[in-house]
C-alpha cells in the first residue's frame, strides 16, 4: 500500500534578531570621538547627566540623551553611518509586513555616552518608548569576552524557556543569556524589548561606548 507522503511546516514564531556590523571608518573618528566625550564627561555636573536610573549604574559617567545631536562633524558622521544601518535592519526584518514598495527612515530619539571606570556597571534593564536600540563601541578598554569583563550580557526574552532542559531544547540555548564581546567600532542592533546589562568591567583604561535608542517611521 502506497504511503501518503507527510509535509511537516516549519513555523518560526517568537524570532528574535540582532544584528552587528563593523562601522569601516572606525579608525577615523576613534580619536575625536573621544576628545570630544571626554570634553563633555569633564565639563557635566553630576557623573549621570541623565538622571535616568542612577542607582542602576555605578562607577561610570553618563551624558544626557542627546549626544547624537550635538554639531560635531565626527558626530555627524557617525550618526549617518547608525542611521543607515538601522534603516537596512528594520527594513530587512519588517519588509514581509509593510505595505509594497514603503520607505522607511531612522529617528534616533535619544543618545548618550558611557564612560565606565574600573568596577563600573550598568545593572539590568530594557529601554522603553522606542523599536530598536544599539551601541557602538568606541573604546573597549580591557574588554575580555574569556573572563566576561565588561561585556555586554542580553537576557532570553522567552520567559521559563529553561525552566526544563533535555536533548530536545538544545536549540533553546539554555543558558538564558547571551554574551557579546566588546570589540571596537563595532555596532550592536537589537530590539527594545531585549533586557541586557553592563557586566562590571575591571581595567585602568576607561571602557568608552555610545548608546541609542530609534523610531523607524515611514517617508512621506
Amino acid at each position: 500500500m502506497h504511503q501518503a507522503e507527510i509535509l511537516i511546516e516549519d513555523i518560526n514564531v517568537w524570532e528574535t534578531q540582532m544584528f552587528t556590523v563593523q562601522n569601516p571608518l572606525h579608525s577615523t573618528i576613534r580619536a575625536p570621538l573621544l576628545k570630544l566625550i571626554y570634553s563633555l564627561r569633564d565639563n557635566q555636573q553630576q557623573a549621570i547627566e541623565s538622571d535616568v536610573a542612577p542607582t542602576a549604574k555605578h562607577a561610570l559617567y553618563e551624558s544626557t540623551l542627546d549626544l547624537l545631536q550635538h554639531p560635531d562633524p565626527v558626530i555627524s558622521e557617525l550618526r549617518e553611518f547608525i542611521e543607515e544601518m538601522l534603516v537596512t535592519v528594520a527594513s530587512a526584518v519588517n519588509e514581509p509586513f509593510w505595505p509594497e514598495g514603503a520607505q522607511a527612515r531612522a529617528d534616533i530619539v535619544e543618545s548618550w555616552f558611557h564612560v565606565t571606570e574600573n568596577g563600573g556597571y550598568h545593572d539590568t534593564h530594557a529601554h522603553p518608548n522606542c523599536s530598536w536600540c544599539g551601541i557602538y563601541y568606541v573604546d573597549a578598554g580591557e574588554c575580555d569576552i574569556q573572563s566576561r569583563n565588561g561585556i555586554n550580557r542580553f537576557y532570553d526574552p522567552r520567559h521559563g524557556a529553561d525552566q526544563y532542559l533535555d536533548a530536545g531544547t538544545a536549540y533553546l540555548n539554555g543558558t538564558g543569556s547571551w554574551d557579546f564581546a566588546a570589540v571596537e567600532g563595532q555596532v550592536v542592533i537589537f530590539p527594545s524589548y531585549l533586557k541586557h546589562a553592563a557586566m562590571p568591567y575591571f581595567g585602568q583604561q576607561d571602557r568608552v561606548i555610545i548608546a541609542f535608542n530609534s523610531q523607524i517611521h515611514f517617508q512621506e
